[in-house]
């Protein structure tokens, strides 16, 4: 008896000595930050999801010890939006960065950018002294006024827009990428506000990125910070280095996520050299689905039907992994969950409070990264520009909308009947049971009309050109 009451005050005393970690952490020393955001990385692409000729030993071991979310969302199905949403944890219509008016994203002759009047992430962080940085792909404006140094970051390194734009050659979008050249493509990289080399060397670009950022990990050791790494790849044009070139059972492509699969392995490797992996929170995610209109340098986006540009399931659910030593127990999530909940999470572990002038849309998961606990998250609005294209609550989602599966040509049309798919039971979304279930249709339908009242409309961003 003597002996089990000892063990038991042994174990209270190392509980409250856990707590009082923890409780340290959130008040005198705010946790890192590292979001590692690819680029049209398929939900089907990585080993941990199944994928049977590309090895991601970092990511899934990334995945084995921390929690992997398996209904995760973006709020958009293309980068600007997108990253516009993870960025503000605000629906990419508030911001006025998607349209339904011409291109969806940002291109070299667009005039608009995220407005300033916007909070980032970085911006939120900043107040509580973080050290902030962008390494990777922005695409949420290039002009001055637009760029990452005016939008919290303390420093920028990378192409400000997709690694396919500013094209040299008359080949077709599919031609210059069968075989892509560097000289196709003459994308600049910048240091700050300044072009430093064009066109980008993309043969090294995400080893460079991987590089930078560990260089910033170690600077700034000893104080709080956020790392935005964005890489621009699997996005096409395709480009691995020559360590990782010819060397997966994927072919180019799966270079791709191989090189990138390292990249991770790196940043995770210095965390634990500078022995602050245990004050950081790291989140692996990707922007949108795969493009599949690229066939073979496309992904996968596994059992999800649709791809990028679409608000299929596969265009929209995307692979989410959050690692933090010691604070997140190893877990899967069968829960949803959004990027758009990466700003209110972020606001609550590092202790920062929330602007009370503007509406968000993401919800606090801290309890469930921590505690196992429930999501707060019950439902995902899938816009499509600026309509509604589904919207889902609970299992079940309910369509207004249909467009091309493969993203490309964006063909959307009003369906004469919704459909309704139970999205646990059938993530394919193979069997419409619209008629079996017809509250489950009211009470999305009340949940869209609801949300419709909450939103104002930001002023269009995307249409301006220089």
């Amino acid at each position: 008896m003597k002996k089990y009451f000892k063990l038991t005050l042994i174990s209270t005393f190392i509980a409250v000595l856990s707590f009082f970690d923890y409780l340290y952490s959130q008040q005198g020393n705010p946790p890192n930050v590292i979001i590692i955001f690819t680029d049209d990385l398929g939900y089907g692409d990585l080993g941990i999801q199944g994928h049977p000729s590309i090895k991601t030993p970092n990511i899934d071991q990334m995945a084995r010890e921390g929690q992997r979310w398996t209904n995760f969302y973006v709020a958009a199905n293309v980068c600007t939006p997108s990253r516009a949403a993870l960025l503000t944890g605000r629906l990419p219509i508030r911001s006025g960065t998607d349209t339904n008016e011409g291109a969806r994203v940002f291109f070299p002759n667009s005039a608009g950018g995220l407005p300033p009047e916007e909070i980032t992430i970085a911006e939120m962080l900043k107040k509580k002294g973080y050290k902030t940085t962008v390494i990777g792909k922005w695409h949420l404006g290039h002009l001055p006024e637009f760029l990452p140094t005016n939008q919290g970051f303390d420093s920028y390194f990378g192409i400000p827009y997709s690694n396919d734009m500013d094209p040299t050659t008359d080949l077709t979008h599919a031609e210059a990428n069968k075989n892509p050249k560097i000289e196709y493509f003459n994308v600049p990289l910048m240091r700050d506000e300044k072009i430093i080399e064009r066109p980008a060397q993309q043969h090294t670009i995400t080893r460079r990125y991987t590089g930078e950022a560990q260089k910033f990990i170690t600077k700034n050791r000893d104080e709080p910070f956020f790392l935005y790494l964005a890489h621009s790849m699997p996005h096409v044009p395709l480009f691995a280095s020559d360590d990782f070139s010819g060397t997966s059972k994927r072919g180019l492509y799966g270079d791709v996520i191989e090189e990138l699969d390292w990249s991770t392995g790196e940043i995770l490797n210095t965390l634990k050299e500078e022995e602050i992996d245990d004050n950081t929170l790291v989140v692996f995610t990707s922007d949108n689905g795969p493009w599949t209109v690229l066939n073979i340098n496309a992904g996968s986006a596994g059992p999800l039907y649709g791809a990028k540009a679409t608000s299929y399931e596969g265009g929209m659910r995307v692979p989410a992994i959050f690692w933090w030593p010691g604070k997140i127990a190893p877990n899967v999530i069968m829960d949803i969950g959004s990027t758009l909940d990466l700003f209110p999470t972020i606001s609550k572990i590092s202790g920062t409070s929330l602007s009370q002038d503007r509406k968000y849309d993401g919800y606090d998961l801290s309890m469930t990264l921590i505690d196992n606990k429930k999501s707060s998250r019950e439902e995902i609005f899938y816009y499509h520009g600026t309509d509604i294209f589904a919207a889902r609550k609970g299992d079940y989602k309910l369509y207004y909308y249909e467009n091309n599966p493969k993203g490309y040509p964006e063909k959307l049309r009003k369906l004469d009947e919704w459909k309704l798919f139970n999205i646990q039971m059938d993530p394919s979304e193979r069997f419409n049971i619209l008629e079996e279930y017809p509250e489950k249709v009211k009470e999305i339908q009340n949940l869209v009309d609801q949300h419709k009242e909450s939103v104002d409309p930001g002023k269009n961003q995307m249409v301006k050109k220089i």
